[in-house]
């Protein structure tokens, strides 16, 4: 009888530790955060998150986290991601819900925020991707409409209280490595974005696709005109940031989030350019909104496939060299 319960015991401690084992919470290296995926994750037309997902986690399980937009999936070299919502409030919550989760340790992980943009035609093309170097948000202060300000004069003002979480300035170390890491990449271009470009007559507009490094401005309004353009970029120098280089939804309130947690020290962002931020010299902003059929900008699935190809170098040497920067991001590389 003693043999019996002995052994009882010593089965169920057996599976206690196994379990325990089990129960152990995924150690994070990188988290890839996107926005949204048209349909499926892979096999179909890509979104935001469709290369990463063939890339890293085609064998992955998904793991569903309360409050969070889509599952949560992790590869055996500690790499894992998850489509966040579009918008400030949507993607900060899913990130909020995942970082509190208790299956995964984000102590040592680093970011890397993902997604399409807007770009003006002064600074980028159709394929570009930027290095976020400056996080700002363009809907904390004061506006009012220009008829009611001075003729010409910005129509914009700060708000006093929102300092600690208005602009972020990313790493300038990290930044230096992804831009390292993605300078020989070779991005991918179409035929209908070459045709595009030609509308406008900047430089920079006809320019081939490229990586580049600026702000990233965060708004949940899909600000579009020279107007609002010059704003944003008045932004910028208002704050002390970069030149204004992407428009996108969602990067400064994600940031903020895992500032709360884990600082900013090891968050990297990166969009890749869909549209200019407003028409071409013969359009109305309206007529840009609301293109006639055919009158699109092209490119799309060339710059989703950029995003990832310009993103997965740091991925993957962070992983591969991991005792190096579990502990922190090294110096710099040095500039050839």
């Amino acid at each position: 009888m003693h043999v019996l319960a002995n052994s009882l015991v010593a089965s169920a401690l057996a599976l206690a530790s196994a379990g325990a084992a089990w129960s152990e919470p995924i150690q994070v290296k990188v988290f890839v955060g996107s926005m949204f995926e048209i349909g499926e994750n892979t096999g179909d037309r890509a979104g935001e998150y469709q290369h990463w997902y063939e890339r890293y986690w085609q064998d992955a399980e998904a793991n569903d986290v309360p409050g969070a937009f889509a599952p949560v999936h992790c590869n055996d070299d500690g790499v894992c991601g998850s489509v966040l919502g579009m918008g400030k409030v949507n993607a900060s919550a899913s990130m909020q819900a995942i970082l509190l989760n208790p299956d995964y340790d984000f102590s040592n992980a680093y970011y890397l925020i993902t997604g399409v943009a807007g770009t003006p035609p002064s600074r980028g093309t159709i394929g570009d991707v930027a290095w976020g170097s400056w996080l700002i948000d363009y809907d904390l202060g004061h506006r009012w409409a220009p008829e009611e300000g001075e003729p010409g004069a910005p129509v914009f003002m700060p708000r006093k209280g929102y300092e600690d979480y208005r602009v972020h300035q990313l790493n300038p170390d990290l930044v230096a490595w992804g831009v390292h890491l993605s300078s020989d990449v070779d991005l991918k271009d179409s035929e209908e974005a070459r045709t595009y470009r030609m509308r406008y007559p900047d430089e920079a507009a006809q320019a081939t696709p490229s990586v580049k490094v600026g702000t990233h401005m965060t708004g949940d309004t899909f600000f579009h005109g020279p107007g609002l353009s010059a704003e944003a970029q008045y932004m910028a120098e208002l704050y002390g940031a970069d030149d204004y280089l992407v428009t996108e939804m969602e990067d400064n309130a994600i940031t903020q989030v895992i500032k709360r947690l884990h600082g900013t020290d090891r968050i990297a962002a990166i969009r890749g350019s869909v549209n200019f931020d407003q028409g071409n010299p013969d359009e109305t902003t309206l007529q840009h909104l609301d293109p006639a059929p055919g009158e699109t900008a092209g490119g799309f699935a060339e710059t989703v496939e950029n995003i990832a190809l310009v993103g997965a170098p740091l991925v993957d040497h962070i992983v591969s060299e991991w005792e190096t920067w579990k502990d922190g991001v090294p110096e710099a590389p040095k500039n050839d």
